[in-house]
């Protein structure tokens, strides 16, 4: 099974029992907390994912650092799981996973807004508030700066597209010239 499908699936697996128990929120946040930990910190991540280490020993030093943080026992009881199942290193991509079901439930959707050149902030709050109007959702929106575009903006919400660039518009007036209209 790829790494991706079983990152899906714990993130699943957890988010199920934070939806029965009513604390998603708080795994999400615990789950983001020590997925940046792990990313940040290289000694951590060595110590938790080498095999070279005995089990008992990458144990005591996760347990040493979710008892710090003061993590829930859920989510404490979670990343033991994964470190026995040697899926600790899917970390990151099972914390993608888990915010993307958490923002579906909370009916937050991401938006990827492509534009030649910076937007200001009033810009970008007002084509925000355009496209939450248009699908009904509040949107996180990334920001990409793509010079090729020439101008205008593109927006990207999950599998819908819609283009507002220059270089698209360029490129139709093209195709209408080479079909004789």
């Amino acid at each position: 099974m790829s790494n991706a499908r079983l990152s899906k699936r714990y993130a699943k697996a957890l988010f199920n029992l934070g939806q029965q128990d009513g604390s998603y929120e708080k795994y999400g946040n615990e789950l983001d907390a020590i997925a940046g930990f792990y990313k940040q910190n290289a000694d951590f991540r060595l110590a938790i994912s080498s095999p070279v280490f005995a089990m008992d020993a990458r144990k005591k030093i996760l347990n040493a650092v979710l008892n710090k943080g003061g993590f829930s026992q859920m989510v404490s009881n979670f990343f033991n799981l994964l470190l026995e199942k040697n899926r600790i290193g899917s970390i990151e991509s099972i914390n993608e996973f888990y915010s993307r079901l958490a923002d579906e439930v909370s009916n937050i959707s991401h938006a990827e807004i492509i534009t030649a050149m910076p937007l200001r902030s009033e810009t970008l709050d007002r084509v925000v508030k355009t496209f939450e109007g248009l699908i009904s959702r509040t949107i996180r929106a990334e920001v990409i700066e793509e010079p090729d575009i020439i101008g205008g903006i593109i927006v990207r919400i999950g599998d819908t597209f819609w283009d507002g660039s220059i270089r698209a518009q360029i490129e139709g007036l093209r195709e209408s010239f080479r079909r004789g209209e």
